[in-house]
């Protein structure tokens, strides 16, 4: 299985989930790349289209290591703490804190960036389909989910175009169902699935989401 880009990753997955779910639906996307696959999704489905911004909270002198995470689901801000991370570093209240206190910011901005004015999409008592371009270590999902939770759907369809089969296997009891195309044995990263996976610039974003705007649905 090999993706000329994105959008035709999101094509495929849009096809694997056309079936799956019915009734009151709404597809949401991880950005940056998440959101250009869930496009297709959500025309395919008929369904709006809103984006699920999350940061990660990087472990201060190695940014890179994620000491938790945090996601926005309307204006609630949920905070997922790694435990194994925090405990072997021996991070603080206050330095958690401040980390997380700078990543609100930037990703309050970015929602307001991303949704350009308009309101969130509802998702209380609805069947979330949640989009992403891949699952490498599952920190990203596993964020999106926590702060889907506390908005109360119905049901959760977690959908991937690639994944690491051990990461799979991990969130598969948190979510009401998983779609992943593939799911290769030799896992490496997300990007060896696709042709192009250059990075997705904000633009491409908004356009996605505002095209998804016009599906049914407040």
């Amino acid at each position: 299985m090999h993706f000329a880009d994105r959008t035709e990753a999101g094509r495929a997955l849009a096809a694997a989930v056309t079936g799956r779910v019915a009734g009151d639906v709404v597809v949401l996307g991880l950005p940056r790349g998440g959101v250009v696959v869930a496009a297709p999704v959500a025309a395919a489905l008929r369904a709006p289209l809103d984006v699920l911004v999350v940061r990660k909270l990087g472990l201060p002198g190695r940014p890179e290591l994620a000491m938790g995470a945090i996601a926005a689901v309307g204006d609630a801000v949920v905070t997922v703490h790694n435990d194994q991370v925090l405990g072997a570093a021996g991070v603080d209240d206050a330095t958690f804190a401040a980390v997380r206190e700078r990543e609100t910011a930037e990703l309050r901005r970015r929602v307001a960036a991303y949704r350009t004015g308009r309101p969130p999409v509802r998702v209380d008592g609805r069947t979330v389909v949640l989009v992403d371009d891949g699952l490498a270590t599952g920190s990203t999902l596993r964020a999106a989910l926590a702060a889907l939770a506390a908005a109360a759907p119905a049901r959760v369809v977690a959908a991937v175009p690639v994944g690491s089969p051990r990461v799979l296997a991990e969130l598969s009891a948190a979510v009401d169902e998983l779609v992943c195309l593939w799911a290769p044995r030799r896992f490496h990263a997300v990007g060896q699935a696709y042709a192009d996976f250059s990075a997705t610039p904000d633009d491409a974003v908004r356009a996605a989401l505002a095209a998804g705007t016009g599906a049914p649905g407040p």
